[in-house]
């Protein structure tokens, strides 16, 4: 039975994948996984982080400032060119049967406008894929990049076209930013609430985590948390709460867990 079981379960995700059924994850520091990008993808997750550092003319991926230049590692070669790929190969999709946008959020490091300057740069190089603002229009892309940590916001809210749009802070809301200029509103989940992940949150806290999401829906955004607790019983009861991109460091344990729920 515990084969049988287990065949199951492996041919669930397996036709996910073909299907290219998605899952509303966000892969926390995803270049730290191995590989970086891929485990995302082979999981079906919808957004991916990359920590991003400029470094003598080029953007590399860590988390702390690299001490040399790794090609390998760079914003293009770990991220932008292999989605530029497989979007190629998938007639213009991130996943098959899947036409929302796959989110790639990053994480600007130090190098301010300098940084964005050079992001611009390189993006502008694989526009095809991407969701671009141009003279107040939208084009939904494939990917939405969007930008986080060190923000840059005046350079993004005056750059023409908008390669790259915004994370938000709740303190963003109602502020008339449009869901297109920043599509998801981010907190540190230790700003929000007290609850370890373990056993049932409070009441309190849920309706407080209510309130948060309503109020981030009511303006088209998705509500992401960073530094959540990421085990079963959290991800169950986020998902239930209305969190759009449930933060995670364990992409197919999440993807397993979502295929459970949903069968």
């Amino acid at each position: 039975m515990k084969t049988i079981l287990s065949q199951i379960g492996f041919c669930i995700i397996i036709c996910n994948q073909v299907l290219g059924q998605t899952v509303p994850g966000h892969a926390h520091n995803d270049y730290l996984n191995k590989p970086a990008l891929f485990e995302a993808l082979e999981s079906g997750l919808v957004s991916v982080e990359a920590d991003v550092h400029f470094m003598k003319g080029d953007l590399y991926v860590a988390h702390v400032h690299p001490l040399w230049r790794n090609k390998k590692r760079s914003l293009e070669n770990l991220y932008l060119k292999p989605l530029f790929e497989r979007i190629e190969k998938n007639n213009g999709k991130v996943y098959p049967n899947y036409d929302g946008p796959f989110y790639l959020m990053i994480d600007f490091k130090g190098g301010g406008v300098e940084l964005f300057n050079k992001l611009t740069e390189i993006l502008e190089k694989y526009r095809p894929m991407l969701t671009v603002i141009e003279n107040g229009e939208v084009k939904k892309g494939a990917v939405t990049v969007f930008l986080s940590g060190g923000r840059p916001t005046d350079a993004v809210l005056n750059a023409e076209p908008k390669l790259a749009l915004l994370d938000g802070r709740p303190n963003d809301i109602g502020k008339d930013f449009s869901a297109d200029v920043m599509p998801v509103i981010s907190d540190s989940y230790h700003s929000q609430l007290k609850w370890n992940g373990h056993g049932k949150m409070s009441e309190s806290e849920k309706q407080k985590l209510k309130e948060l999401a309503s109020k981030v829906h009511a303006e088209g955004k998705k509500l992401r948390l960073w530094a959540s607790p990421d085990n079963v019983n959290a991800w169950k009861t986020f998902n239930e709460l209305g969190i759009d991109l449930i933060n995670t460091d364990k992409p197919k344990k999440f993807e397993e867990f979502m295929n459970r729920a949903s069968q």
